[in-house]
């Protein structure tokens, strides 16, 4: 019986993980994609930690196989991969507040991480602690081009959080459907 709740358990994340993965490559506005919150479920409820990062990142891949590869790929995975974490941070404490919280804070750490890796690559700004605050100056800027939905980042928070309550609130359904998916009951 053991057995059965680990596979089905694992097959019904996965196939969340999929679905995210999917959604990304259907028509959306900039940003506003399941992949961050695909990385928060995952880094939640992937109970393996090798697999709570290697799915999401491996679904993404594809993703980007398929949507296209740009120079400052690394920074992009890393930001994902810190969202893995702060879902695994997540495993015993998932809840409304924290899943809203935790879906803001991997955005912002996008836009960081992304933004600082900009300035490496790019020759426009100098390498200098100056060319890095107007680096992300630029980018606050370009997240307020309200010219694909309602702006840049806000689409990336208004998309995260979305993705976010629409997986972790089927997976909590799912387990009130399905008592075989929840581990606190075993």
């Amino acid at each position: 019986m053991k057995y059965k709740s680990i596979n089905s358990r694992f097959i019904v994340v996965f196939s969340i993980i999929l679905a995210a993965a999917l959604l990304r490559l259907l028509p959306h506005w900039p940003n506003f994609t399941p992949i961050a919150a695909m990385a928060l479920f995952a880094g939640t409820y992937v109970d393996r930690k090798r697999f709570a990062f290697a799915i999401p990142i491996a679904a993404m891949l594809l993703s980007d196989l398929v949507i296209g590869l740009h120079s400052i790929m690394p920074a992009v995975y890393i930001s994902f991969a810190i969202t893995v974490l702060i879902g695994m941070h997540l495993r015993n404490k998932v809840g409304v507040g924290m899943v809203v919280f935790a879906s803001l804070s991997s955005s912002v750490i996008f836009f960081l991480i992304t933004n600082f890796a900009a300035w490496q690559a790019s020759p426009i700004y100098p390498q200098t602690m100056a060319g890095l605050i107007e680096c992300y100056i630029a980018g606050l800027a370009f997240f307020r081009d309200t010219t694909n939905g309602i702006s840049f980042f806000i689409n990336d928070l208004i998309g995260t959080t979305f993705y976010s309550a629409i997986f972790y609130g089927s997976f909590f359904l799912l387990q009130l459907r399905f008592p075989v998916l929840d581990r606190s009951r075993f």
